[in-house]
C-alpha cells in the first residue's frame, strides 16, 4: 500500500458527520477508501445514510490535507497506523460495528492485540482507598494464579491509572486508550506512566494528532476500551460516568461485564451496585471470581475432571451430545458448548434447560454449565 491509499484511509473518518459506521459503509459501497473520494456527488447520494452534507464534504476533499499532515507525524514518530482490514488490527475490535477505521498505536513492545486473555478495568476518577485496593488485588491475584492478561484502561485519574500501574508492577502488558491524538498525554501527570506503557504495552487512539481537546472524545474512546477486551471490570463508579458508558457498550458488544460491589452508602459504589442489581454485570470480589466467570484455568494447577456415570436413557441426540461434551470438559460456557457440539446456540439453550430440569446439569455464574456430581 502506498502513501496515497493511507492518506485516503485516514481522511475518510475526518469527514464532518462521518463516523466509523458510515465510513465503513462508504468503503463497502465504493470498494476502497480512495474510491470514495473519486465518486461524484450524485453517486454518493445514492448510498444509504449519505445525505447532502456528507456528499458535499467528500466532494470538497478538504480532509485530505489533514491526512497528509498526519502521515508526516506518523512517519516522524514511528506510529503504527492500523486499517480495520489489516491482519494486525485487533480482531475483537474488528467485530464491533462502530470500531474505528484507523487505529493509531505507539509501542516499543511486541504487543499482540489478539492474544487469548484481554480484560479492561475501568472506574471513577475519584477512586477511594477501597477501590484502589480491590483493583490492585484483582490484578495481583490473577498473576498469582499464573494468568498474564493484557490490561486495558484509559490512563485517567483514579481506577484507570491504578489498573495500569498494577499491570506494570506485575510485568503485564497494558494498553492505554486515549481520547486525543498521540502528540500529547492527558492528564500531564501521567506522562511518566505513559512512557512505561509504550515500553511494555501500547498507547492507542483513533484520533489524529492536533485533535482539539473535547470531553466528548473521552466518551467516544470508551468503545475502544470495551471493544479490545473479552470482559470489562468496573471497580468503582457513581450512577453516572464514563465507566458505566463503557459497561453499556461492552454489553452491547455481547462481552462480559463484571462489577465490584461496595458500600450502599458510598457514592462511588452506587454505579457498580446498580449494574449488579439490574443483571448488567456479574458480581466479582476477587481474582477467583474473575477466573471463574471468564472460564480461565489456573496455570500450573492440576485439574482433574471427574468421570461421571450417566444413564443416557430418556435423552435425545442433542442432549446426549451436550452430556458427552460436558463429561469430557467438566464445565463450559454456552458458546463453547455450541462450538464443541456443532449445535446452534438456541438448541443448546433449550437442551440445557431440559437437562437442568432432569437434574443432571447445573448452571453457574457467567453462563457456565457443568454436570452435577
Amino acid at each position: 500500500m502506498g502513501a496515497g491509499e493511507l492518506q485516503y484511509r485516514i481522511a475518510i473518518e475526518l469527514i464532518p458527520k462521518v463516523g466509523s459506521i458510515t465510513a465503513k459503509r462508504l468503503i463497502a459501497y465504493c470498494g476502497s477508501a480512495e474510491a470514495v473520494f473519486h465518486q461524484s456527488k450524485k453517486a454518493l447520494l445514492k448510498i444509504p445514510g449519505v445525505g447532502e452534507t456528507i456528499a458535499t464534504e467528500v466532494a470538497n476533499q478538504k480532509v485530505l490535507h489533514l491526512a497528509e499532515k498526519e502521515i508526516e507525524f506518523i512517519d516522524k514518530y514511528k506510529i503504527k497506523a492500523l486499517y480495520f482490514t489489516d491482519p494486525e488490527y485487533p480482531e475483537r475490535l474488528r467485530q464491533c460495528e462502530d470500531g474505528p477505521v484507523m487505529l493509531y498505536v505507539k509501542t516499543h513492545a511486541n504487543i499482540n492485540f489478539n492474544t487469548d486473555k484481554i480484560i479492561s478495568i475501568v472506574g471513577t476518577r475519584k477512586a477511594t482507598a477501597y477501590g484502589k485496593q480491590v483493583c490492585e488485588d484483582i490484578v495481583n491475584g490473577l498473576v498469582a494464579k499464573g494468568h498474564t492478561p493484557i490490561i486495558v484502561s484509559g490512563l485517567a485519574y483514579g481506577i484507570d491509572i491504578v489498573a495500569h500501574k498494577s499491570a506494570l508492577n506485575n510485568n503485564l502488558p497494558t494498553i492505554a486508550v486515549l481520547g486525543h491524538g498521540l502528540d500529547t498525554i492527558y492528564p500531564m501527570a501521567h506522562r511518566g506512566v505513559a512512557k512505561e506503557i509504550v515500553e511494555h504495552g501500547a498507547l492507542v487512539t483513533d484520533f489524529i494528532s492536533g485533535t482539539p481537546f473535547d470531553p466528548n472524545n473521552f466518551l467516544q474512546r470508551n468503545r475502544i476500551i470495551a471493544g479490545l477486551s473479552d470482559a470489562t471490570i468496573v471497580v468503582e463508579s457513581a450512577v453516572e460516568g464514563g465507566a458505566l458508558v463503557t459497561a453499556d457498550i461492552a454489553n452491547s458488544y455481547n462481552r462480559d461485564v463484571l462489577a465490584v460491589p461496595g458500600n450502599v452508602k458510598s457514592t462511588y459504589s452506587q454505579g457498580c451496585n446498580m449494574l449488579i442489581k439490574q443483571n448488567k454485570a456479574a458480581l466479582v470480589e476477587s481474582a477467583d471470581d474473575v477466573e471463574f466467570i471468564l472460564g480461565w484455568k489456573s496455570v500450573g494447577r492440576a485439574e482433574t475432571i471427574k468421570q461421571f456415570s450417566i444413564n443416557f436413557d430418556g435423552f435425545n441426540d442433542d442432549e446426549k451430545k451436550i452430556l458427552n461434551f460436558l463429561r469430557a470438559k467438566g464445565e463450559e460456557t454456552v458458546d463453547l458448548i455450541a462450538l464443541g457440539t456443532g449445535l446452534p446456540v438456541s438448541k443448546v439453550l433449550s437442551s440445557l434447560l431440559n437437562l437442568e430440569f432432569s437434574g443432571v446439569v447445573s448452571s453457574k455464574p457467567g453462563k457456565v454449565f457443568a454436570l452435577k456430581n
